[in-house]
């Protein structure tokens, strides 16, 4: 069955802010009976102080505070917040929504059912920004923390909520102690930056370098699956405008991916998972195709061999997520079944917040029932190894 990109099924008319938006309660998504939907992204907001409630005393005057004032998050130092007045612009027609935060983890868990979805994998919301802060003393105890936080909330919904954490990717040992602790801690899976910022010692840091090799050996060897998520680019000019940044911040993950494989990182470190999150699936026909092409035109000017195709390392090593992706589900044949993953993106702007149903019917619609059972559930149960 074709569905075309005009039968995308949004409601009739303007969808409104999530902060407003009624819950899809109702609906058939055509899913087979005892199908536990599971959205591969969803975001949170921290409530409470955590930072400078858990740093030891010693540090108290560096940590990070957090606190809500006029309709969002914040996080920040001396009163003023890290985040850009644009992105609190972004941010404020969801969080006002209870279930935004870690403060009603109930009202997030009504939410989330009353659309027929029982489990999530909840990323960052302004702890995000922490990912580019340059003092990695700070950064570290930061993320150790934010773990710990995570996994309260896990055992407060055991087997519905699960957390992603934050590790060190500058320091091998701080890696390998991170990784530690995020395994101890019993998260699944964490964030790797597409922009990695700079080392200690205030070199650039590239990913495909072999200053990185004993890094990605850390990695690997724990054998935790690392996600990538959208989110870290412009917001399409010093004015902001909610169209252009969301337009550019949708397909963020070319470079990335070509540097795992062009830049051999996959070859050099054939144990590592990779998760796309929230860039939707159609980009990867394209990618594939183009680093193809590009393969054939530039291996005169390069003496890279890879050990596999280009297809072979899309296959062997990632999956990607989408919420509302018509198009990448027509291309499901090129993408593979096994590598895509539903998501409602709760409680963003762009979440299915107000339409999950219908939208768990399309995907239903396109690849069929017992497929979809993959798609929103099977292959994000798989790539966390649960």
């Amino acid at each position: 069955m074709t569905v075309r990109l005009e039968t995308a099924p949004y409601p009739t008319g303007m969808l409104g802010a999530p902060n407003d938006r009624m819950a899809q309660a109702e609906g058939d998504t055509g899913l087979l009976s005892g199908t536990n939907v599971f959205s591969a992204d969803n975001h949170i907001s921290i409530a409470s102080d955590i930072f400078y409630e858990n740093f030891p005393a010693k540090l108290k005057d560096r940590a990070p505070r957090l606190w809500y004032d006029d309709g969002s998050f914040h996080i920040g130092l001396d009163g003023q917040s890290f985040l850009p007045a644009m992105f609190t612009e972004a941010i404020k027609p969801y969080e006002g929504r209870p279930g935004c935060s870690d403060a009603d983890m109930a009202a997030r868990m009504a939410d989330l059912e009353a659309e027929g979805i029982t489990r999530e994998l909840a990323f960052q919301n302004e702890v995000l920004v922490m990912l580019a802060y340059p003092d990695h003393e700070v950064k570290d105890l930061c993320f150790r923390i934010y773990n710990e936080h995570m996994a309260k909330l896990q055992a407060e919904a055991p087997g519905r909520f699960y957390g992603v954490g934050l590790i060190n990717w500058w320091d091998p040992a701080g890696t390998r102690s991170s990784l530690a602790q995020l395994k101890e801690l019993g998260l699944t899976t964490y964030l790797m930056p597409l922009k990695p910022g700079n080392f200690p010692n205030g070199e650039p840091i590239e990913y495909s370098s072999t200053a990185m090799d004993p890094i990605w050996d850390e990695i690997a060897d724990a054998g935790v699956p690392l996600s990538h998520h959208i989110g870290e680019g412009g917001a399409g000019g010093s004015a902001f405008n909610p169209f252009a940044a969301g337009f550019l911040t949708t397909n963020t993950f070319r470079e990335m991916f070509g540097k795992y494989t062009f830049g051999g990182i996959l070859d050099r470190h054939p144990d590592l998972q990779i998760g796309w999150f929230e860039g939707g699936i159609s980009w990867v026909a394209s990618a594939l195709q183009d680093a193809e092409h590009c393969m054939v035109s530039y291996r005169h000017m390069n003496d890279l061999e890879l050990q596999h195709e280009i297809g072979w390392y899309w296959e062997n090593h990632m999956v990607s997520s989408f919420m509302i992706d018509p198009l990448g589900l027509e291309l499901i044949d090129r993408i593979g079944m096994n590598q895509v993953m539903w998501s409602t993106d709760y409680p963003h702007n762009e979440s299915t917040l107000g339409y999950s149903r219908s939208s768990l019917k399309q995907v239903v619609d396109i690849v069929g029932a017992e497929n979809a059972g993959q798609v929103v559930a099977g292959n994000v149960e798989r790539f966390l190894g649960i």
